[in-house]
């Protein structure tokens, strides 16, 4: 026992050793500094090593620890047993000590490893490209697992802005404390875990023929990247986490006023901004708890948002708006008197910027257009519900007049407008509309005749002579019914229904436009 204890003695009073093998060499060199003056001794691999010997500080390059150089075109640097074992070793077993001794190990106490830029263009890769292969890093995340297993003697950092931290932390105490030994090898875990995830997306998406297939498998890694003001309800925590080395609008967006923004107004926020980015013209979209309770188009944003907003103001209180041009000041006077939790655009003018900070609780956002989603994912037990997300195109050769009365050119402009937007409405969808503005929208009811109904009584006349879309077919004639009291003169839905002759006959009976599409857009 008294031999067990002098050799853990000496172990502890050895010179501790560090090894730094990273392909990102932001700040490596002064942290390599700062841990030769704390009496570190270094290790490191070939452009590592140089750049740690160009600032002149002292530094053991692995080639020289292994007796053997980097081969293979650089795939093979850092495995080998000396380098492994090092890191892998746990000084309070004597049979590890023993094996170290027999074979100059020498033990590793802390590695610093990050890993090559998976996903980057491989002509820009310093070890030589010719393809995506040659940058599947191997021997980086080796390292940085195996010192993230012995984390209860090895310390490892894998992000260059911890370095400080970690420096900070051996000047005050000497070394690393168990609890931050946990932490670095967490994150390291989550490196390598992210890693793996981006090269099984690069075969998913570069597999041929797999073109809209969805993958045998999904491996994501998030990181938490935005703390919320609260979830759902101020009770419940709530955060973004974005997919690492992904980028998002959310990321580049720029909040110039307001409080911090809550898990419902990111929501509310992602519908708006998606929404509004399916017309080209000028054009505005009201969000409230996730659906649309406004949308227009019009010649330019003020009007735009005018025409928006009349179509349920007393649903927008408290809403989102979406624009897809720059803000005037014009606009955002009008804005002025309605409370409302978000307003985001592209741009905004400099004197409508100022009105609009000038409320005191209304978050300003303006923001880069939205990126397509790979997939649409809810969770339930035990996982995920999985599907692609539903596009949402304009008139094709799939959409068939249904009845005898065939479109004018206005009301097809209608149609069209009226479809975009019930695909973004919650189902049953009911959407009516008129001169490329909404005027009653049903959502989410557990039947289609309410939905129509609902929109009827919001659109209170106003949607007479345009359009009335439907995200799904009207099982019954009752609800076509509802849609003509309304006073619209044209109807566009998916058709497929069992009934659909009736609905059909219906439609001719109030001499209307009915148009199939041939594809449904449920939003549950």
């Amino acid at each position: 026992m008294d031999a067990e204890r002098r050799a853990l003695r000496a172990y502890d009073r050895r010179v501790p050793t560090a090894l730094l093998s990273v392909y990102d060499k932001t700040g490596i060199a002064a942290f390599a500094r700062s841990l030769a003056d704390l009496g570190w001794s270094l290790i490191s691999s070939g452009g590592t090593a140089k750049t740690i010997a160009a600032e002149g500080v002292a530094v053991t390059d692995i080639a020289e620890l292994t007796g053997v150089p980097a081969i293979l075109g650089h795939r093979v640097v850092t495995l080998h047993p000396k380098v492994h074992g090092g890191i892998l070793a746990d000084p309070t077993d004597a049979d590890h000590r023993a094996d170290m001794q027999q074979y100059g190990i020498t033990a590793i106490d802390l590695v610093v490893g990050n890993l090559y830029p998976f996903g980057e263009n491989p002509d820009d890769f310093e070890h030589g490209g010719g393809g995506a292969m040659e940058m599947v890093d191997i021997g980086g995340p080796a390292m940085v697992r195996a010192a993230a297993k012995n984390h209860a003697h090895v310390g490892v950092v894998v992000e260059p802005d911890r370095y400080a931290d970690v420096i900070d932390e051996l000047r005050a105490d000497g070394a690393l404390s168990a609890a931050t030994r946990r932490r670095l090898a967490r994150a390291a875990f989550a490196h390598t875990a992210a890693y793996d995830a981006a090269i099984v997306t690069w075969f998913d998406e570069t597999e041929p023929d797999a073109a809209g297939a969805l993958p045998t498998s999904i491996h994501l890694a998030l990181g938490n990247v935005q703390s919320l003001r609260y979830g759902e309800n101020p009770h419940q925590e709530g955060a973004r986490y974005r997919q690492v080395g992904a980028t998002s609008w959310w990321d580049s967006m720029t909040q110039h006023g307001g409080k911090a923004l809550s898990y419902l107004n990111l929501y509310d926020t992602e519908a708006a901004w998606r929404l509004v980015h399916r017309f080209d013209d000028p054009a505005c979209v009201v969000v409230k708890h996730a659906n649309p309770c406004g949308v227009a188009v019009a010649d330019d944003i003020t009007d735009a948002y005018r025409r928006a907003h009349a179509c349920d103001p007393v649903s927008a209180f408290g809403g989102v708006v979406a624009v897809n041009r720059t803000v005037t000041n014009e606009m955002a006077v009008a804005l002025g008197d309605v409370f409302t939790e978000v307003v985001v655009a592209p741009a905004f003018a400099d004197d409508a910027l100022a009105t609009l900070t000038a409320k005191k609780n209304l978050r300003v956002i303006a923001a880069n257009a939205p990126s397509p989603l790979p997939f649409d994912l809810r969770p339930i037990d035990g996982g995920l519900l999985v599907q692609q997300p539903d596009p949402v195109a304009g008139r094709s050769a799939s959409w068939k007049v249904a009845t005898a009365r065939q479109p004018t050119d206005e009301q097809w402009r209608d149609l069209e407008f009226a479809w975009a937007v019930c695909a973004a409405v919650t189902s049953n969808a009911i959407v009516y509309a008129r001169d490329l503005q909404a005027f009653g929208i049903g959502a989410g009811q557990q039947n289609r005749l309410d939905s129509a109904r609902i929109a009827a009584d919001r659109a209170a006349g106003r949607a007479a002579g345009g359009a009335c879309a439907s995200d799904a077919f009207f099982p019954f004639r009752d609800g076509l019914d509802a849609a003509v009291s309304a006073g619209v003169s044209c109807v566009i839905q998916p058709g497929g229904s069992v009934r659909d002759d009736e609905v059909i006959a219906a439609a001719d009976e109030h001499d209307i436009v009915m148009v199939f599409t041939g594809e449904r857009h449920f939003r549950h």
